[in-house]
């Protein structure tokens, strides 16, 4: 199989099985007119580049939010209206969710604070003697949770990461699972999840994806890529409201220890207590976060109503022109791990020479008004293979780069703002 044969299927098959959506406007976001200090006392206006840690909240999930609000209420055991009303809003929101990522008609879609914590939620759920199989690409995420696990070595090329996981998988007695992500959050680059997901369920493994970085840029279809669980978070989703979700097979969480052990989570509670075997209600305990679930809920809606052809399009141009600049200026490398031309979204990662990454940011955000990222982005193995590094803090500024990454909002000038004050630095 190519490597062109094993990326390619992926886009294809996940849109098979979704129909477009009617194109409407690209929605706003809120802070585009934000201004910020530089130095000198100016005011400029922000040019926000650090969607890959949080996205700007959308104009559509403000206003869902907000219309929420006056008939906030308890969820699943009020019988007042508001109380009804908002369980409706909830649930509503969960079948939103399940539609927006193609999932299979009995998955369970469980409300998570955010991609780690339902990952977390996931690994405590895997029947006794599961082996994890994850990548030293991967974030702490991914890497962290698991009891038992096999640590695989960047792949040279995505073919080299199917046949990695093909060796590890078929060495491997009793249950498995392999965890991958879908777009890095280091150098955005696309992974073969499609080829991945057949080879785990060919030796009987299941695939988790983390779709965090994916699901802001481009659609995804559970069903159609034959994926078992995939979680993402709502605050880089345009919903910073403090929620994310794990959606996927219910069988390992119906069986597996409730997450939070209290209100919601118990059919009855007397001499011992029974569970909910439904896995929403058994590993949701407690109040939910309605408002968070909601805005998750409409940011799926608002970009699912945009159409993925306008929002691809903008992104990829100005992602090319962020890349061809970077390329143009003498001292600044982009970090990759599979080369210029393997497909990515709009997240680039490089370094200055001469510079730390820390003191890169920190020019742009005193002297230019852009805000970045610099470190190792929660993915310390994968940052160090990159810059040849065996060694150094996250504190301390060594083996770090910067982060530029872009989306809904970005513009060209704020593009170009960044290439230029690279340029500039530099220079001096």
């Amino acid at each position: 199989m190519s490597t062109l044969t094993i990326f390619s299927s992926v886009p294809a098959r996940a849109a098979e099985a979704v129909p477009a959506a009617t194109s409407r406007p690209i929605p706003a976001v809120l802070g585009a007119d934000l201004e910020v200090p530089v130095k000198g006392g100016r005011l400029v206006g922000y040019a926000n580049l650090d969607y890959a840690a949080s996205a700007p909240c959308l104009e559509p999930v403000s206003a869902a939010v907000s219309a929420a609000l006056p008939a906030y209420s308890s969820v699943h055991r009020g019988a007042g209206y508001a109380s009804q009303l908002t369980t409706a809003r909830y649930e509503q929101a969960r079948h939103t969710v399940r539609a927006f990522v193609g999932a299979r008609p009995d998955d369970a879609v469980i409300f998570t604070r955010n991609t780690t914590d339902a990952t977390n939620l996931l690994a405590r759920c895997l029947p006794a003697g599961t082996t994890t199989v994850v990548f030293d690409t991967e974030h702490h995420a991914s890497l962290l949770p698991w009891q038992k696990s096999v640590r695989l070595a960047p792949p040279a090329f995505p073919g080299e990461a199917v046949r990695a996981a093909d060796e590890a998988l078929a060495g491997i007695e009793g249950p498995k699972l392999l965890v991958v992500t879908a777009a890095s959050n280091v150098t955005g680059e696309l992974w073969p999840i499609a080829a991945l997901a057949h080879v785990a369920h060919r030796h009987g493994a299941r695939i988790l994806v983390d779709a965090a970085q994916l699901v802001p840029h481009r659609r995804l279809n559970l069903t159609a890529l034959d994926l078992d669980y995939v979680a993402f978070s709502g605050h880089k989703l345009y919903a910073p409201f403090g929620a994310g979700v794990l959606v996927g097979r219910r069988d390992w969480l119906a069986e597996g220890e409730p997450y939070l052990k209290g209100g919601g989570a118990v059919r009855a509670v007397g001499d011992g207590t029974e569970w909910h075997d439904d896995p929403e209600p058994r590993h949701e305990a407690g109040t939910p976060n309605v408002l968070g679930a909601i805005a998750l809920a409409a940011a799926c809606d608002a970009l699912t109503a945009t159409g993925w052809t306008a929002l691809v399009r903008e992104e990829e141009r100005l992602i090319a022109r962020l890349r061809s600049g970077l390329a143009s200026i003498e001292g600044v490398r982009e970090l990759s791990l599979w080369g210029d031309d393997h497909p990515r979204v709009g997240i680039v990662s490089f370094t200055v020479d001469g510079y730390s990454a820390r003191e890169v940011a920190e020019v742009l955000s005193s002297e230019y008004g852009i805000g970045v990222r610099d470190g190792k982005f929660c993915a310390h193995p994968f940052v160090r293979h990159l810059l040849g590094e065996t060694d150094g803090g996250c504190e301390d500024g060594t083996a770090s780069a910067v982060r530029a990454s872009i989306g809904i909002g970005t513009t060209q000038e704020h593009v170009d703002r960044l290439v230029e004050a690279l340029r500039d630095l530099v220079n001096r």
